[in-house]
């Protein structure tokens, strides 16, 4: 079972958060009907749905190289 999902199932409701790391911007998380998701800049799609916020941060956080200090995440 793939980690990505197809656009075509996730209806996002346009609240974003804006994750932003010592080099810059890593990625992004966006609410929708279902729960959170997120992009980092080299994914092509979403990733899985994440019950809350908290959750989803924690997610893209652990898919960043090791060692990657936890990114600031700003709400758009």
């Amino acid at each position: 079972m793939s980690s990505m999902m197809s656009n075509a199932t996730l209806t996002l409701t346009g609240k974003i958060w804006v994750a932003v790391g010592p080099a810059g911007v890593v990625g992004s998380i966006h609410q929708g009907r279902d729960g959170y998701t997120f992009k980092l800049l080299r994914d092509s799609d979403y990733r899985a749905v994440f019950p809350t916020l908290d959750i989803a941060k924690q997610a893209l956080h652990a898919s960043l190289l090791p060692g990657s200090e936890r990114p600031e995440f700003r709400e758009h």
